[in-house]
């Protein structure tokens, strides 16, 4: 299992968002933040394999979803061309899992287990 996973819920139809692009980046330096890996969500929703259990280290990371593309290809009008969820890992070893619940104008996110 990936070290990180990610799950995202369309609240407004009720259903699991598939077809959402997903990025995972680490910050390195005050300028930049470098891609660790990426998928599109399934089915239900998930990403299961962004990157590697060992893979990851501590640090501030990101996660940005491309939620203009997934609304467009419904044909939905949404407010936000992308979600960036930016935090930070101290126990890379544990498993970490980012949650995003998203509407066409509006989101949340919390730290799932």
């Amino acid at each position: 299992m990936s070290g990180i996973t990610t799950h995202v819920l369309d609240l407004a139809s009720g259903r699991p968002a598939a077809g959402v692009a997903v990025a995972l980046e680490v910050k390195r330096g005050a300028d930049g933040w470098e891609r660790l890996g990426a998928g599109v969500t399934d089915d239900d929703g998930r990403v299961r394999d962004l990157v590697a259990a060992g893979e990851l280290g501590p640090g501030v990371h990101r996660m940005v979803f491309a939620t203009g593309d997934y609304f467009a290809s419904a044909g939905v009008q949404g407010f936000y061309p992308e979600v960036t969820v930016v935090f930070t890992l101290t126990d890379p070893a544990r498993h970490h899992h980012i949650p995003l619940l998203l509407s066409p104008f509006g989101y949340s996110t919390y730290r799932g287990s």
